[in-house]
Formats: C-alpha cells, structure tokens, sequence
C-alpha cells in the first residue's frame, strides 16, 4: 500500500510538473533571463554590439549625465505631486459614489472609471488638440477670463509638466476609485449610523472612520500607483511624439531609457543601468510607504 501511494504521489508531482512547465519556461525566458541579462549589461559600456567590460564607469557617468539628472527630477516631480492628488480624489469620489441615494449613480461610476480602458493613444491625440495654443482649453480660459492669453501646454515646460499630471490624473483616478468603492461597501453601514447619532460630522465619519478602515486598500492602490508613476513612460512619449519635451521638461526614466535604447546610437549598458535606478526606486519608495502605514498598536 505504501508503494503505491507514493508511486501515485510521484504521478501527481510529475503531472503538476508538465502543467505548469510551459508557464515556468515562459517566466523563465522573458522575464528571469532579461533581469540577470540587464544586470550583466550594466557593467559593460559603448555603443551598439562595441562593448566592453567597464565595471562602475555607467554608474559614474549617470552622476555627471544632465539629462538623467533631469529626467530623475522629472520623474519625482510627476510622483510627488501626482499620486497624492490622485488618492486623494479617487478616495473622495468614492465616498460620493458610495452613496445610493445619489441619482444615476452607474453613469457616474461607469463615466469615471471608463478612461482608464480608453484608447491611450486616442486620448492623447485628443488631449493633444483640447490643450494646443488654440485648443477648446485655452478657447474656455480665456473666456471666463482666467488667462489673458493662450497657455502653451506643450510649448511651455511648467505646463508641459502640468498637462503631463492633469492627463495621468484623469486616465487613472477612475481605476482606484474602483478599488476604494469596493473596500466601501464592505463596510458595515451601522458604524456610520452609530456615528450619525452620536452627532459626528461628515467630515469626521470620513477621517476616523472611512480613512481607516481603507487603510490597506489605500496602501494598495498607493504602491501600485508609484510603481507606474516611477515607470512614467506612455503618456509622456505620446502627448511629446517621443521627445519628452519641450527642452527634456518631461522626460522620464522610462523614456530616456527608451531613447538610449530605440532612438539614438543604442547604449545597452547605460540603459540597463538607468533601469536599476527605477528598481531602487521602487523598492525605497514602497519600503516607506509600507513603514508609514504599519500598525502602530
């Protein structure tokens, strides 16, 4: 009987072995391989297949290489101010949203959600146009008279940063609002009604309340939105052509990797070596993002 249970749990182990070999094979191949591989290549400078062995030469020219200075400002500048609004807002119209008694809630809550599955490219072609010098935005400021004259959204680089963040927020705010509208109506509804009578306000019911109980939800959706933001690429190489311009005002990491790779005389090695930038960045940033939120009891 012995015998036969094990040669029966070696078929099962082997079975659940040739299962699941195709997708290991697959992880192995084009995700396992290219971050050793990446690794191994940010030793090595020169251009194209000309490399050679140049141990922390990448590392050395990253600290004397203005447009990676640049583009590592741009990208932190993007994180610092982008996330925040955009919890922040995605939290509010959730608690809104979670209210039943509000009319035509599923067309508010399809509406806010539906530009995170829009087109990416043709919403940055219509971003494009609606904020160009003679664009609906500009057409509309200047009429209610908030600008004397036409804003060059994509000519000016504070606005350039500006319409990079506005396009950011309105594409991906639907998507934790989703989350948080979930995480919402699992909560039971007696705590806020105990709350009511007890005379606690609607602002407070939202800070003591609902704020804490979305606590993980909240530290979530924040990681998951400073991993992208960190990896900025698609926006900003759509509504620039590429160029993450004007003059690199909103090149990224992940653009300029891209141009060093793609668009100019390909350096592998130093590209490689920005890359493990974005991983450090990633990494120290969602350390403390998980150190703020512990709990502290």
């Amino acid at each position: 009987m012995a015998g036969k249970a094990g040669g029966l749990k070696r078929y099962h182990d082997v079975n659940g072995w040739l299962f699941i070999a195709p997708s290991v094979i697959l992880i192995a191949v084009f995700l396992v391989y290219p971050i050793f591989r990446s690794l191994y290549l940010s030793f090595f400078t020169g251009k194209g297949m000309m490399m050679k062995f140049g141990g922390g030469a990448n590392i050395e020219r990253l600290m004397n290489d203005p447009v990676f200075i640049q583009a590592l400002t741009n990208t932190v500048t993007f994180f610092v101010i982008q996330v925040p609004i955009m919890i922040l807002l995605a939290l509010m119209l959730a608690a809104v949203l979670n209210n039943d008694r509000l009319r035509f809630i599923g067309f508010f809550r399809t509406a806010i959600f539906l530009p995170c599955v829009a087109s990416l490219v043709a919403y940055s072609v219509l971003f494009k146009s609606m904020f160009s010098v003679d664009g609906v935005v500009n057409q509309a400021l200047m009429a209610i008279g908030l600008a004397d004259a036409p804003i060059g959204w994509l000519t000016e680089p504070f606005w350039a940063k500006v319409l990079v963040i506005l396009a950011i927020t309105w594409r991906w705010t639907g998507y934790n609002m989703i989350f948080y509208l979930a995480a919402l109506q699992n909560i039971d509804r007696s705590i806020y009604e105990a709350a009511k009578i007890d005379g606690v306000p609607a602002w407070a019911r939202f800070i003591y309340i609902t704020v804490p109980m979305l606590k993980p939800v909240i530290l979530f959706t924040t990681i998951i939105s400073t991993i992208g933001t960190i990896q900025l690429f698609d926006e900003v190489y759509n509504l620039t052509e590429g160029r993450g311009g004007p003059a690199n005002a909103t090149i990224t990491l992940s653009l300029y990797i891209y141009n060093l790779t793609f668009r100019f005389m390909p350096s592998f090695g130093y590209a490689a070596t920005i890359s493990y930038v974005i991983v450090i960045m990633v990494a120290l940033f969602s350390f403390l993002q998980f150190y703020a939120a512990r709990d502290r009891s």
